[in-house]
């Protein structure tokens, strides 16, 4: 990779907050002129006032501005931009978007429309994970379209069993059943919800793994090669969101660690991958298995903790790939380096069970020193809309250890000052000095078990 970016000239950015910040940064730093995409109520975020140009593309409301397809297309015909972003979330993993991008000559910076589509089908991306050799999960060979093929199939898959939306992400249109009962009765609902939610009521059946920990595989690809930055352990969840991530895993060996992200540099071959992609997995720690469960065609919240263990600037990169670069790094120069740990800010009042809380900042001071890093769109007087994404900050811990990594995460914390609104950093102080969570003995249900001994609703 060299340091000019490729191909690209000028970037639209089809994201808001911390992200789009976060996209516009690694632009500059190769050169890249860029136009911000946002809303009417994203007029004056720091990222509009980063960009060299903005477009306003309509109002608050998602569906008429980030997740309006001919408003963007529209933006990307006018600014005169040749490549867009997508950033996560909004249009991030819609094949549509990506094919229309493509159509309309420019670079869509990640995978193809056919590769997202496919990945994005959840029981497809489950044959194509097989097809490469990856173990996934017992589940369903197809799409059950109806609840006797449901009962039939839970026959084979085994309970307790999640009904997950074959569209479905983020951890969202998951339902569990115990028992053949427990399916008959969740399985319609399970439909409704994934039909609003996706436009698509098709499901599939999965074995729910108790006491598992999520853990994911960050891999970057050219479309022939692909290689890995390790793993994250992404266990700490709340209703299946990420609250706490940290790289590298504390309980994989190295052995289990070779394997894991072998197996996921394995299937992104097999797809011809391009651009930064996550694969996730379900690991049995007491058995010391893992599972596939589903790929994101995009970059994470997380990223950056995978970018503090390795030195590797991922934006960036999906950036010279997307302008025609090859992949310019070989496995053999890809070293883990400490650890990490992010902690995601947002504008959530603990105390109250997690409701919203978008204010105006008043004070802000970011905390400093060896190790830490911020990812925010936030300055003092911002108005935080309440239309979005709650996320209002990342705040990353880097240490030669986990240890060191969360001394200086909690001595971050001491030192942040945030007020105008209600925060989940109290939450994260306390959480840093829980003794299951210094010594990692954890699992996706840890969390919220803790949370409602600690903080019943």
């Amino acid at each position: 990779m060299n340091t000019t970016g490729g191909g690209i000239r000028r970037l639209l950015v089809a994201n808001r907050g911390e992200i789009a910040v976060r996209i516009l940064r690694a632009a500059k730093a190769l050169d890249i002129e860029t136009v911000l995409a946002c809303s009417e109520a994203d007029r004056d975020s720091l990222a509009a006032r980063q960009a060299d140009a903005v477009v306003v593309i309509g109002p608050a409301r998602a569906d008429r501005s980030y997740l309006n397809i001919e408003a963007l297309l529209t933006a990307l015909r006018d600014s005169g931009a040749d490549a867009v972003h997508p950033g996560y979330g909004f249009l991030a993993e819609n094949a549509a978007f990506a094919d229309a991008v493509e159509e309309a000559g420019a670079i869509f910076v990640g995978p193809s429309g056919d590769i997202i589509r496919r990945m994005g089908d959840k029981a497809e991306a489950r044959r194509t994970a097989l097809a490469a050799g990856v173990p996934v999960v017992p589940g369903s060979a197809g799409e059950p379209a109806d609840i006797e093929a449901a009962i039939a199939a839970a026959a084979t898959v085994g309970y307790p069993l999640l009904i997950k939306a074959s569209a479905g992400g983020g951890g969202r249109g998951i339902r569990l059943a115990r028992d053949a009962a427990e399916l008959a009765r969740e399985f319609p609902i399970a439909q409704r919800e994934a039909q609003t939610a996706f436009g698509s009521g098709a499901l599939y059946l999965e074995r729910f793994i108790e006491r598992a920990r999520h853990i994911e595989v960050q891999i970057l690809g050219d479309g022939q090669r692909a290689v890995h930055l390790f793993e994250r352990e992404c266990s700490l969840q709340r209703r299946r969101q990420k609250l706490l991530e940290e790289a590298p895993s504390p309980v994989l060996s190295a052995a289990q660690r070779e394997t894991l992200c072998a197996s996921a540099v394995r299937l992104a071959e097999s797809l011809g991958y391009r651009g930064a992609g996550t694969l996730e997995y379900l690991f049995d720690e007491a058995r010391g298995e893992f599972f596939f469960i589903e790929m994101n065609t995009r970059i994470q919240v997380e990223h950056p903790v995978s970018e503090m263990v390795t030195g590797i600037d991922l934006v960036q990169a999906m950036l010279r790939i997307a302008g025609g670069e090859p992949l310019g790094l070989r496995q053999e120069d890809i070293h883990l380096q400490g650890a990490a740990i992010e902690l995601r800010l947002n504008a959530e009042d603990p105390a109250r069970n997690f409701f919203p809380s978008p204010g105006t900042v008043e004070q802000l001071a970011w905390p400093q020193g060896p190790g830490i890093r911020v990812d925010s769109h936030l300055y003092a007087g911002y108005r935080v809309p309440p239309y979005y994404d709650s996320l209002l900050a990342k705040l990353i811990a880097h240490g030669a250890d986990r240890g060191e990594a969360l001394a200086r995460a909690r001595q971050a914390l001491d030192q942040l000052r945030l007020t105008g609104m209600a925060t989940t950093a109290s939450l994260h102080r306390r959480l840093l000095d829980e003794p299951w969570v210094i010594e990692a003995r954890f699992d996706t249900g840890t969390l919220e078990h803790w949370l409602a001994e600690e903080i019943p609703a």
